[in-house]
């Protein structure tokens, strides 16, 4: 019995070794995968601080343009009271036109006779002025047609009565 006792003793021994063994190679690929996750942790880290560098920067920038777009949006603002300012001038512009002549119509219907004696008296004088006109210029080119006849040599056999009479 003394051997049984030796055995299970020895059994045990060795089921604890390969316990051990495997319960090593257990921790080692532990270990392993510890590190890699530390160093992936790492470069989070690193990533992080980057990303948080960036932010505090884009916050600025963010802040920044806000602040531009504010003043600028003040600006504006006096920009827009200005045009509607331009605009009520314009529509009492606008008004007094519209009462002009509102007036005018009136006035040209009281003497819309006289406008229209003034009108055909006025076409007269055109016509009248028009016809002095052509019959200025039918003289002038008359007397260029006769100074330009009297440049010309005269042929021997032709006298200068003949030719003004041709």
């Amino acid at each position: 019995m003394e051997i049984i006792l030796y055995l299970s003793v020895a059994l045990i021994a060795i089921a604890f070794v390969v316990l051990v063994v495997y319960l090593a190679k257990t921790l080692k690929a532990l270990q392993a995968t510890m590190e890699s996750v530390s160093g992936t942790l790492e470069g989070l880290e690193t990533q992080m601080q980057g990303i948080t560098t960036e932010t505090a920067l884009l916050l600025h920038k963010t802040n920044a343009l806000a602040e531009d777009i504010q003043v600028k949006s003040e600006s504006l603002n006096t920009v827009v009271e200005a045009v509607k300012g331009v605009g009520g001038s314009i529509q009492k512009v606008n008004n007094t036109i519209d009462q002009v002549t509102d007036r005018v119509q009136i006035a040209a219907n009281e003497y819309n006779p006289k406008i229209a004696q003034a009108v055909q008296w006025g076409n007269v004088c055109i016509e009248l002025i028009n016809k002095w006109k052509a019959k200025k210029a039918e003289r002038e080119a008359e007397q260029q047609l006769e100074d330009y006849q009297e440049t010309l040599p005269v042929p021997a056999s032709e006298t200068r009565y003949q030719r003004s009479h041709s």
